[in-house]
C-alpha cells in the first residue's frame, strides 16, 4: 500500500517499476458528488478536469492486453431532485483523454442500498431509491484478456431439468432466433453471467466466488477499527464486484492495482485470489483501518 495521493504516487518508484505491467485497474474513484465528502471528492467541472488529467497516466501502467474497471455512483443537481449527467461526462471524458476502448456497461445492482438520495425519496416521496452504481469496463485493445467461462453462475432448474431430460423444443422463435436440435444439451457447467450483477444472494454467485461471500470482509474490518480507534470508510467497495472482474480479467500471479484504494478491498480479495496487488490511499487512517481486511489471511 502506497501512502499518499494518486498525483504523487504517480511520479513514485514503486509505480514506475510496475508500469506496463497491471492486468486490471479496479477502482471505485471519489463519486462527484454535488459536496464535498472527506474522503476527498472533486465537484463540477473540477472533478472532470481531474479525472481526465489522470486517465492517461493510469492507463500507462496496463499491460497490453490489460482492463481497467471503474465504478461510477449517480450523481443528483445540488439542491434539485433531478439527475445530474456528471457521472456519464466524467466516463466520457476518462475514455477520451485516455483513448480507450469501452468494452462493456455493467449494471452493480444492490436492492438493500439505504433510500437515496432521502430529501427526494423518503422525506418528499418524489423519487425512486438508488440501488444501483454503474461499472465501466475499459481497455486499451477491443480485446483484452478475458474468459467468461471462470463466472459462470449455476443453472436454474429449469435448465437442469432440460439437461437432465435432453429434451427440448427447436426451432424458430418469435423473435427470429432459430434453435438448433441440439444446442442447449451440453452442460457447459453453468450460464454465462448477465452485465447486471446483484450479489445479494449468494447461491447465484458464480461459484469460484464463493470464496469471497463466505467470508466476514466488512465485520471484520468493522471490528479492527472499533477495537483500533479508527473511523471506517464511509463507501466501501462490494469484494464481490472485485472478485468477480478479478476472476474473469486476471490468472492468479496477475498485477491488479487501486488508485483509490480507501479500506482497501481490492488488495484483501486480490490476495484471496492469489493475484500481486498494489494500492494508493491518502489517507494514513483508512490505510491503518484497511489492516482489519487481512485478519484472516494473517
Amino acid at each position: 500500500m502506497i501512502h499518499g495521493r494518486i498525483e504523487d504516487a504517480l511520479e513514485s518508484k514503486i509505480l514506475e517499476s510496475v508500469s506496463g505491467q497491471v492486468s486490471l485497474l479496479i477502482t471505485s474513484p471519489p463519486f462527484p458528488l454535488v459536496r464535498k465528502k472527506k474522503y476527498g471528492n472533486e465537484t463540477g467541472e473540477r472533478y472532470l478536469s481531474w479525472l481526465s488529467d489522470l486517465a492517461p497516466k493510469l492507463t500507462t501502467l496496463l499491460a497490453p492486453s490489460g482492463s481497467i474497471v471503474i465504478e461510477i455512483g449517480n450523481a443528483w443537481e445540488p439542491g434539485e431532485p433531478a439527475m445530474s449527467t456528471l457521472p456519464l461526462e466524467a466516463l466520457l471524458e476518462f475514455k477520451r483523454a485516455a483513448g480507450l476502448y469501452l468494452c462493456q456497461h455493467v449494471i452493480c445492482h444492490n436492492p438493500a442500498r439505504l433510500p437515496t438520495p432521502a430529501a427526494w425519496v423518503t422525506v418528499d416521496r418524489i423519487r425512486l431509491k438508488d440501488s444501483f452504481t454503474h461499472v465501466w469496463w475499459l481497455s486499451k485493445t477491443p480485446r483484452p484478456k478475458a474468459n467468461n467461462k471462470k463466472v459462470l453462475t449455476p443453472y436454474r432448474q429449469d435448465m437442469q431439468r432440460l439437461l437432465a431430460s435432453q429434451k427440448y423444443n427447436p426451432g424458430r422463435r418469435p423473435s427470429g432466433h432459430v434453435i438448433s436440435q441440439k444446442g442447449f444439451l451440453t452442460d457447459h457447467g453453468g450460464s454465462i453471467s448477465a452485465n447486471v450483477l446483484d450479489f445479494d444472494d449468494p447461491r447465484a454467485l458464480p461459484s469460484s466466488l464463493l470464496k469471497i461471500a463466505n467470508t466476514s470482509w466488512d465485520a471484520n474490518y468493522r471490528q479492527y477499527c472499533n477495537a483500533n480507534e479508527l473511523e471506517p470508510h464511509p463507501a466501501r467497495m462490494q469484494p464481490e464486484l472485485v472478485g468477480f472482474f478479478s476472476e474473469l480479467l486476471t490468472d492468479p500471479g496477475d498485477l491488479i492495482f487501486d488508485p483509490f484504494a480507501g479500506s482497501n478491498t481490492t488488495g484483501a480479495v486480490a490476495e484471496k485470489l492469489g493475484r500481486r496487488w498494489v494500492g494508493v490511499e491518502a489517507s494514513e487512517n483508512y490505510i491503518e483501518g484497511s489492516k482489519g481486511r487481512f485478519v484472516e489471511q494473517a
